[in-house]
């Protein structure tokens, strides 16, 4: 997939310098509003020192600011022993240097995501609703599909893209909310009766145009970033398929993940891109700002699979439900040889009470409680503000240490 990564490569590039015209443009257009005649020279140098300081921050530490956004907290193996195995499993499948870091979120929305500025320092994050409802074969599928976000340097497009539409919106957001409560205090109307009328008038035309700027650049953002986004989920299914020979896992995983009802509150406009599956729920799946391709197109695809889990059969399958032209490169279609489909290992999820169950342990051990199971067999859950040595069980009273 060298191909696949010098291009995404190419399109980091590409997205940093149309990112950097969207930001500077605003920058002048905001600099008019408030300035005179050199107004929208300073904005453009404001805007430009931004776009410095937001490289250095996308480059440095965009996918901690991503994973903070998100309420991703680092876990170790004993949270979910389960999910590190599939992880090591995937990294291993990837020939990859360094196994991910692993994150999960305390969200009952069912998703993943994976972040990071090259494979050496990636991280995988998935919600306590994920590992709840996907049995092993689909969980391996979503973490594979993650993993092929990280070897197809997916991850560095996405950090870079979501601290710097992050950055746009937020400075398109205090722009406008300025004017509103500005014109609220009747401070404009002040300072333009001070000018001339001639003078005034100029004013109004930047302020108008910057409102325009402010309204338009998180939209063209999106665009850019949007356009960009969904090839890649397609080709981070075909890799998945080929890392864990077994379409029907991520299959299953996709529609569980579609058919679930519950918002996710941790996803915002920015973070959107990087999951999976689209988080927003409002936004309808073949619209111009949609993070990702339809998930029916996608689980098709993957079930017309099965003469084999090579990215040819994957290309094969996509042309004939979608269509249009081979979406793999060119190198990927070059593969030699077969590559068999495995049999399923038939693990079943939990039934939906279990579920629950399951998901609420995984969030109580993510906050760090602590879970002693007594004698009687009853399992108790103390939150890390319990500080006393010794619990006393509800259902037979016995007195039992902590930690013994």
């Amino acid at each position: 997939m060298w191909e696949q990564i010098r291009v995404n490569k190419r399109n980091s590039f590409f997205l940093m310098g149309m990112m950097a015209m969207v930001l500077m443009g605003l920058g002048f257009a905001l600099g008019n509003a408030f300035g005179r005649t050199e107004g929208g020279f300073i904005g453009l140098i404001v805007a430009t020192v931004i776009w410095l300081i937001l490289m250095l921050v996308s480059f440095s530490v965009g996918d901690k600011v991503l994973l903070a956004s998100s309420k991703a907290r680092k876990v170790t193996a004993e949270v979910h022993p389960q999910l590190f195995n599939v992880v090591e499993e995937m990294t291993i499948a990837a020939n990859l240097s360094k196994m991910p870091d692993i994150y999960i979120i305390n969200d009952p929305s069912p998703n993943a995501f994976a972040t990071g500025r090259n494979p050496e320092n990636a991280s995988v994050a998935v919600t306590a609703g994920l590992l709840a409802r996907l049995n092993r074969d689909e969980l391996q599928g979503v973490i594979a599909h993650e993993i092929s976000h990280i070897i197809h340097r997916d991850i560095l497009f996405v950090t870079l893209a979501g601290v710097m539409l992050g950055s746009i919106v937020l400075l398109s957001q205090v722009f406008l909310r300025s004017m509103f409560y500005g014109s609220m205090m009747g401070g404009r109307s002040r300072r333009y009766s001070s000018s001339s009328s001639g003078g005034g008038q100029a004013q109004i035309i930047f302020i108008v145009i910057a409102i325009v700027a402010a309204i338009l650049a998180p939209i063209l953002a999106n665009i850019l970033y949007f356009a960009l986004s969904r090839k890649r989920e397609y080709l981070a299914d075909a890799g998945a398929v080929r890392l864990t020979r077994y379409p029907d896992g991520l299959a299953g995983a996709l529609e569980k993940i579609s058919s679930s009802n519950v918002p996710m509150e941790s996803a915002n406009k920015v973070t959107a891109p990087m999951y999976i599956s689209n988080p927003l729920r409002g936004l309808k799946a073949a619209s111009l700002f949609s993070t990702h391709p339809p998930i029916a197109e996608r689980v098709k695809i993957l079930k017309n699979m099965s003469r084999g889990a090579s990215f040819k059969d994957y290309s094969d399958s996509y042309s004939q439900t979608v269509g249009s032209k081979p979406i793999m490169p060119s190198s990927a279609l070059k593969e030699t040889g077969d590559v068999a489909i495995r049999q399923g290992s038939g693990g079943k999820a939990a039934s939906n009470k279990k579920q629950l169950r399951e998901m609420g342990d995984i969030m109580r051990m993510v906050n760090q409680f602590t879970f002693l199971t007594c004698a009687c067999g009853l399992k108790m859950k103390i939150p890390p503000n319990f500080k006393a040595p010794k619990v006393k069980c509800p259902r037979c009273g016995k007195t039992s240490k902590r930690g013994a």
